[in-house]
């Protein structure tokens, strides 16, 4: 059983049937709790008749006197109350009087004068100073049709000279009992319902958020670009934090041994080459066409170690975000031209043609000329090495929305289809025509790193027609 299922299942025990069994225990206790009010308020009414008739009972005028007569008149009276939800149309009080011996006296119904009634609860307790009430079914299975009985004693000068019943059928209060049951049972549902809804919905956050912390974490094991969810929990946010603090001290040990192995890899040949040609200069007889030869090759192997060198540092330092840029306004053709001008005589000496844009009135960018420069200058570097002698190397600039687009174009042989989507890998590099490999593998993955600093983007691809299309994007100031 998953996470969530085990929450809402267990939220549902705790409050669904909690809420149900609560329910349950009102709805059983309205019936009870309406009927105990009804009999309250009978003791009191019975009390009340029993004081008015001791003086008759006592005279023996109560059958013929004016209790009975206004007690008559009282059953005949029309009423018609609207009581909250309820409309009592009728009075239902049946009023009965008996003497010392349990003998009924007088009746407001006419039907039980002259009977013994002193085997009735009522009467029998009331005669003997106890509280006297039953409640008896006119139909012996219908517990609709139960009928309240209510007695007080009829006392004169200290004794109990009869009793008074007050007696009320409870059919008359059902339909108040059974709305309130109703309302109650509604409503109680409704709540439990609400309830279970507040705990799906609570459930489904929760996995929501537990779903992005796995994706998350599948992300990072995949080495995939991932963004630390965040959650309305704090305990859940706290775990994300830690996944990412773990996953930034996981990564600065992996970047250190993966940029060791790389340098390491990268240093090997320039110090074997440097060896090897110290070796040969400490011979004695070696002519001096040679030694200089040798010497040349030591200068360029420690250049091109000291090149790598100096763009890994810059490449980690982008990567860990640690350079500063100085941002200001620089006008792209200007920038174009510092970094084509020291370029030209490059070319020229390979018989290399670069046809560049005007440039006197192009758009301004915001970015630091120093790193643009550089990433500009590698795109026309890397065109310039993979061009063939008598070729032209093509830049042009375009504004496309709010967008400036830098493009540089070679007409070499290409990459290789098995290279392109290695070329922005650290220390991948290719041969040049001429069969060196004189670059680092590090211009290109620098020159991404300075676009994504800037807010822009680095794009190389094979040019149509032949050769490699460069494209750097960057935001218009």
């Amino acid at each position: 059983m998953s996470l969530p299922l085990r929450i809402l299942v267990g939220y549902f025990v705790i409050v669904g049937l909690t809420g149900l069994f609560a329910l349950m225990i009102v709805v059983r206790e309205v019936k009870p709790s309406i009927r105990e009010t009804i009999e309250e308020s009978m003791v009191d009414t019975a009390n009340l008749l029993a004081a008015l008739a001791s003086d008759e009972l006592r005279d023996g005028t109560l059958a013929k006197g004016r209790f009975a007569t206004q007690v008559r008149a009282y059953s005949q009276r029309q009423v018609d109350a609207p009581i909250w939800h309820f409309r009592k149309t009728s009075l239902d009080y049946r009023i009965y009087v008996t003497d010392a011996h349990g003998i009924v006296v007088f009746d407001s119904e006419g039907r039980a004068e002259g009977l013994d009634y002193s085997r009735w609860i009522d009467v029998a307790r009331t005669l003997k100073g106890e509280y006297g009430a039953r409640s008896t079914r006119s139909e012996p299975n219908d517990d609709a049709s139960t009928v309240f009985h209510v007695a007080a004693p009829v006392i004169d000068a200290g004794r109990i000279i009869g009793v008074l019943t007050v007696a009320k059928p409870i059919a008359r209060v059902d339909p108040i009992i059974a709305r309130s049951e109703s309302v109650i049972t509604r409503y109680g549902l409704a709540l439990v319902a609400a309830s279970l809804a507040l705990g799906l919905f609570v459930t489904v956050r929760l996995s929501f958020a537990v779903r992005r912390l796995q994706r998350y974490a599948r992300d990072v094991s995949e080495g995939l670009p991932a963004e630390v969810p965040r959650s309305g929990a704090r305990e859940l946010n706290d775990l994300a934090q830690a996944m990412a603090t773990m996953r930034r001290k996981l990564d600065g040990k992996l970047y250190v041994e993966r940029y060791v192995q790389a340098l390491t890899h990268e240093l090997k040949s320039p110090l074997a080459a440097i060896r090897g040609a110290s070796e040969l200069l400490a011979e004695a007889d070696l002519p001096a066409a040679e030694r200089a030869r040798f010497a040349h090759n030591v200068h360029t192997q420690s250049v091109r170690m000291q090149s790598a060198i100096d763009r890994l540092l810059l490449l980690s330092r982008l990567e860990a975000r640690d350079h500063t840029p100085d941002l200001r306004r620089l006008s792209a053709g200007a920038l174009l031209d510092s970094c084509v001008g020291p370029r030209r005589a490059v070319a020229e000496q390979r018989g290399i043609t670069i046809e560049g844009p005007v440039t006197e009135s192009s758009p301004e960018i915001c970015g630091d000329e120093a790193l643009l420069g550089f990433a500009i200058g590698n795109l026309i570097d890397n065109a310039i090495d993979f061009s063939s002698a008598g070729g032209v190397v093509r830049i042009t600039l375009d504004t496309i929305g709010t967008q400036l687009v830098l493009s540089v174009r070679d007409h070499g042989p290409g990459i290789p289809a098995y290279a392109l989507p290695r070329v922005f890998e650290r220390f991948f590099s290719l041969p040049r025509p001429d069969g060196s490999r004189s670059g680092s593998g590090l211009g290109l993955a620098v020159a991404r790193e300075v676009a994504s600093l800037h807010g822009g983007s680095v794009e190389v691809d094979n040019a149509e027609g032949g050769g490699v299309l460069a494209r750097l994007t960057l935001p218009l100031a």
